[in-house]
C-alpha cells in the first residue's frame, strides 16, 4: 500500500495510459477506482460492458454496437476487458488521434478479425450504428441515407470496391481521411 494510488494501478500502466491516452494521472486514478468499485475482479465482461454502453444510449439498442466495440478491445481475446483495455477504449472512443481513431473504427468493421472488411461486415457494423440512433432522429435521416444498407452501399463506394472485394486497414483509413462523408457514416453522433 505504499505507492501513492493505495495500491490500485500499477505504475507501469498508469505511464503508459498517460503516454498513450489524453488522461492525466489523477483522471486515471479516479477511473481505477470507479472501475474496481463496478468490477471488483479488475475485468469487465461483455455483459457488464453492454450494460454500461446502453446508459450512453438511454433512447436506443446499444446491445448490438456494444458486442462489436466490446470485441474491438478485447485485444487477448479472453471475453473480458481489464482496465488498460477499458480506458483504451474509453480514449479512441471519445477523443483519440484521427489514425488512431481510424485504425480502431478498422478493427470495429473487421468483424471477423481477418486484417480486411468486407461489405457484409460494413453492413453489419451499420446496422448496429442505425440500432443506436433514436426513432425520432431516423426520421429526419436524408432519404439516401436512411437504412443502414443505404448507408453501408454509400459507404463501401469510397473505396472503390467491387461487392466481392475486400479492404484493408490502410485503403480503410486513406479512404475515410480523403471523402468526410465517409467519416460521418462510420459513425453516430447523439444530437443532444
Amino acid at each position: 500500500m505504499g505507492n501513492s494510488q493505495s495500491g490500485a494501478v500499477s505504475k507501469e500502466i498508469l505511464e503508459d495510459l498517460k503516454l498513450n491516452t489524453k488522461f492525466s494521472e489523477m483522471e486515471l486514478v479516479q477511473w481505477y477506482n470507479n472501475f474496481k468499485k463496478q468490477c471488483p475482479t479488475g475485468r469487465i465482461s461483455k455483459e457488464e460492458f453492454q450494460a454500461i454502453y446502453s446508459k450512453f444510449f438511454p433512447d436506443s439498442d446499444a446491445n448490438t454496437y456494444a458486442q462489436h466495440v466490446f470485441r474491438s478491445f478485447d485485444t487477448n481475446a479472453d471475453g473480458t476487458l481489464d482496465f488498460k483495455e477499458y480506458i483504451i477504449a474509453l480514449h479512441l472512443t471519445s477523443t483519440g488521434k484521427t489514425t488512431r481513431k481510424l485504425e480502431w473504427a478498422f478493427s470495429l468493421f473487421d468483424v471477423d478479425k481477418n486484417g480486411y472488411i468486407t461489405k457484409s461486415e460494413v453492413k453489419e457494423i451499420c446496422s448496429a450504428i442505425f440500432k443506436l440512433i433514436p426513432k425520432d432522429e431516423l426520421a429526419q435521416l436524408p432519404e439516401h441515407e436512411n437504412t443502414a444498407e443505404k448507408r453501408a452501399d454509400i459507404l463501401w463506394k469510397f473505396f472503390e470496391k467491387g461487392d466481392n472485394e475486400r479492404v484493408a486497414e490502410g485503403e480503410f483509413i486513406k479512404g475515410v481521411m480523403e471523402n468526410e462523408g465517409a467519416l460521418r457514416l462510420i459513425q453516430y453522433e447523439p444530437s443532444k
